[in-house]
């Protein structure tokens, strides 16, 4: 008998095979309900961006941690409304401090971008066309029939300045430039612009960000950042009753090269049970999520600390915050110095060093190793010892996976890191001021 292949057959067939490769696409959005979007670790293979050439996972997690220094720094003495005016200079463009990107368009029509997940910044920037010292990869102005560029005499541009407009030139023709520091070693200059924004379905059609015409220095992510911070400028203030304030992201290993996580917009989709603790809110620094850290346990042993080391106290910027952009969580030296010496206690043996690490030691005491329990109000999460240690590319040595913050001046933040936040849910909700956390496989 002679099968007749109709057009319903093959809109059957196709359906099902597109469905198919959907779920099977690591680098795939997956959608639940709520706005769900692809965290992608830097150098993954859902990732535009070629990984350096080392030996392995744990030399490029070594390069990056060795700029968290200059990152927490930065994170030091970030202020409300500074603006830094940094000469800026042409350079050769690197990817250094942008650990998870995200996939968005911005214009129209959408143009691909990848760009930098930053909780700890509120302002989104891109490099446009013409930029100096930017990668290959810009947002083309001209081509876009809704962009928009913003006059220093706009609200927006006091916010992204930290400055008022200047009294020269006339209103109309005084554009909203300003200069940005970043990651504490790199700078750029901008233009205040308005565009769409569109993350998945969602579409924000006049979203201000800063349009990058030059860049110094190597920290500035080639494909610009998304500002997720708590300030006027940042994706939860300028998407209004949008995501009610509320996000949530999964981080993936960075050996999870063929996996990304999530980031969920909004409160549709989160996690029905989950526990939280108060977020913290600094006048002087309000893009960031302070948290209240009370102590730390190593293994069943709590480890003495003096409570003002980890006293939230808003006039000096001291206590702990979630950050996504830092690597390993890093304590002021005191705390770093308590935890770690409790933890070679128990874990005996010699050590040694590797790269940011000052407590590494033989594999084969792994067996030992205590757990590391963060205390906050009302919080209590323990970490899996995948993400307390880090492995030698042969295997032979394991590291305690955190370090101290910089001894100046300014080191008085206790920053928690993405290598500690790896598969775990981290709840943000800023309307009710809490933080959740939540056991979470996002690879």
């Amino acid at each position: 008998m002679d099968l007749k292949i109709t057009p319903f057959f093959f809109f059957f067939f196709f359906a099902i095979l597109i469905s198919v490769t959907k779920a099977l696409d690591p680098c795939a959005s997956q959608s639940d309900g709520s706005q769900d979007l692809a965290i992608i670790p830097t150098y993954s293979k859902c990732s535009p961006f070629s990984p350096p050439k080392t030996d392995s996972w744990v030399t490029t997690v070594l390069n990056m941690a060795s700029k968290d220094l200059a990152r927490v720094n930065y994170l030091s003495t970030l202020v409300a409304q500074k603006t830094t005016s940094a000469p800026i200079a042409s350079g050769q463009q690197v990817l250094n401090i942008a650990n998870y990107v995200v996939r968005l368009k911005l214009g129209t029509p959408g143009q691909l971008m990848f760009m930098v997940l930053d909780t700890s910044n509120d302002i989104a920037w891109a490099p446009c066309s013409g930029c100096i010292g930017c990668s290959s990869t810009t947002f083309s102005t001209n081509s876009s029939t809704t962009y928009m560029s913003l006059d220093c005499s706009v609200p927006e541009c006091a916010q992204a300045r930290g400055l008022s407009c200047p009294a020269i030139g006339s209103i109309g023709t005084n554009g909203c430039f300003f200069n940005q520091s970043y990651g504490g070693d790199s700078s750029f200059s901008a233009i205040l612009v308005q565009d769409a924004l569109r993350l998945g379905n969602d579409v924000i059609p006049k979203y201000s960000f800063g349009c990058i015409n030059s860049i110094s220095g190597g920290s500035v992510p080639s494909q610009g950042l998304l500002g997720l911070g708590r300030g006027s400028m940042s994706l939860l203030s300028q998407s209004g009753s949008l995501y009610s304030g509320v996000f949530s992201y999964c981080l993936p290993s960075f050996k999870s090269y063929y996996f990304s996580g999530s980031l969920k917009l909004g409160p549709a989709g989160q996690p029905k049970s989950i526990r939280t603790t108060p977020l913290l809110r600094n006048p002087h620094r309000p893009s960031l999520y302070y948290v209240n850290l009370t102590g730390i346990t190593v293994g069943r042993v709590p480890v003495p600390i003096a409570p003002e080391l980890l006293a939230f106290n808003p006039n000096t910027g001291a206590g702990t915050i979630i950050d996504s952009g830092t690597v390993i969580t890093r304590f002021v030296q005191p705390v770093y110095t308590a935890l770690r010496d409790e933890f070679r206690k128990q874990v005996k043996g010699t050590f040694s060093s590797l790269g940011a690490f000052d407590t590494c030691f033989a594999a084969t005491n792994e067996a030992v190793a205590p757990t590391i329990t963060f205390q906050f109000t009302g919080l209590k999460l323990t970490l899996p010892l995948e993400n307390s240690l880090i492995h030698s590319s042969s295997g032979s040595v394991a590291c305690l996976a955190m370090a101290a913050a910089p001894n100046n001046v300014n080191s008085v933040l206790n920053v928690i890191a993405n290598l500690q936040q790896q598969n775990l849910r981290i709840l943000f909700d800023v309307a009710n001021s809490v933080v959740g956390i939540a056991r979470e496989n996002c690879n």
